[in-house]
């Protein structure tokens, strides 16, 4: 069974950083999963792309977010990061690391690819970015 769990959210003053991290269960090298991704929902609107690694094909970032967060794998611990610098408020939201199916890439067709595309969810941390 392959699963996703989000760790390292909370609440953080505006301009302060948080590291989310989503660690896979039960498998290594990511399960032959090739894609892995944060989203992010907040209130009252619908989940949106954060940021996508691929393993073989980088990485794409959403607009709101490109220079402020990175996001990184690490095989050794089946674990994706994702750096947040110079929070806003706007970044509160919940948020969800994501999967695609065993060897899809996350730019196939294209990137920027809709939560529908992807296969597999953990169950969401909260990002709480205070004024």
């Amino acid at each position: 069974q392959f699963q996703l769990m989000e760790s390292g959210g909370g609440t953080v003053q505006a301009g302060g950083s948080l590291i989310l991290s989503c660690t896979t269960s039960g498998v290594s090298d990511f399960g032959g999963v090739m894609c892995l991704g944060w989203f992010r929902q907040p209130p009252g609107k619908e989940r949106e792309e954060v940021a996508i690694l691929d393993s073989t094909r980088g990485t794409h970032y959403a607009d709101s977010v490109k220079g402020r967060f990175t996001i990184t794998g690490d095989r050794d611990t089946n674990t994706v990061h994702i750096q947040m610098d110079n929070l806003l408020p706007a970044d509160t939201a919940m948020y969800y690391c994501a999967a695609r199916g065993l060897g899809t890439y996350c730019t196939t067709p294209a990137p920027g690819l809709p939560p529908s595309e992807y296969n597999y969810w953990g169950q969401g941390t909260q990002v709480t970015v205070s004024a």
